[in-house]
């Protein structure tokens, strides 16, 4: 049984497949290692509290054979499993995701841009931005059988 307020893939397919095609520009043409971009994803899924996107990420990290160490991503800060880039994006992630605590903080910032160049910064702050999009749609109108098709 799946847990749905309202079909919107079908509502308003038009606004959603231009989401689809961002997120498929983000896993293809950003330039973006594809375990990042799963750990980004499921790091901003936690915080938002999805499980639905939680469950796809996971798995996609299972897929990507990463070691559960490493898919709990909720303790990066007390583990040594992740590469300082790594780090800096999950770091950024918090703060993009919680952005009502406040704007994202100058040494956050000048963390992950001493990881990543200028493009690769927009384009985490998208995935991070598009995820957290996916997430609030699934949490505020359900999720179907596979949210639409979504990936």
């Amino acid at each position: 049984m799946s847990d749905v307020r309202m079909r919107y893939w079908e509502i308003a397919p038009d606004g959603i497949k231009k989401l689809r095609e961002l997120e498929h520009y983000l896993n293809t043409e950003s330039g973006l290692d594809p375990t990042l971009l799963a750990l980004v994803k499921l790091r901003a899924s936690l915080l938002n509290g999805c499980e639905y996107c939680v469950g796809v990420h996971t798995k996609e990290l299972e897929k990507l054979n990463e070691t559960p160490e490493r898919i709990a991503v909720a303790d990066w800060r007390s583990s040594q499993a992740y590469t300082k880039r790594e780090r800096a994006a999950l770091s950024w992630t918090e703060v993009v995701t919680n952005i009502q605590e406040g704007h994202t903080p100058d040494a956050v910032y000048e963390e992950v841009r001493a990881m990543f160049s200028e493009v690769e910064t927009v384009n985490l702050t998208l995935v991070i931005t598009t995820i957290n999009a996916w997430n609030r749609l699934a949490i505020a109108l359900g999720t179907g059988p596979n949210e639409g098709a979504r990936e």
